[in-house]
């Protein structure tokens, strides 16, 4: 297969949050797992927000932007803890990720109504 040497990028911001390294460096690690499974992603955006007038249980919220070859991606998701946000996050966009990819390949392996007609013998319209 033809593979290009693409370079991946991530972007992780914090609103209303500072973002430690370890913050970091473990949305790298789990957003790692989105390259791995779709090469055509060109860039991943990760915002994490802390909103403290919101309920404990909704308290952080990360949000997960996706561009890549075809219509992009957009997720979110509230927790109580912002590594937990971000877990599900990734989660999320991997499940949504899994769903195209098998929405594409049954499109792919599905003849269309206009192939069947001409191989059965019915006449086209014009």
């Amino acid at each position: 297969m033809n593979r290009q040497n693409h370079t991946h990028e991530l972007i992780v911001s914090g609103i209303h949050l500072e973002l430690s390294q370890s913050l970091k460096v473990f949305v790298q690690e789990k957003a790692e797992r989105l390259f791995r499974h779709q090469e055509r992603i060109m860039r991943i955006r990760v915002e994490l927000e802390c909103d403290p007038k919101q309920a404990v249980s909704n308290r952080f919220t990360a949000k997960g932007h996706i561009q890549m070859h075809g219509p992009d991606m957009n997720a979110s998701v509230s927790a109580d803890e912002c590594h937990k946000a971000t877990a599900m996050l990734i989660d999320k966009l991997d499940r949504m990720l899994e769903r195209r990819a098998r929405m594409f390949k049954a499109r792919r392996s599905h003849a269309r109504v206009a192939d069947l007609n001409l191989e059965l013998g019915f006449p086209q319209t014009i």
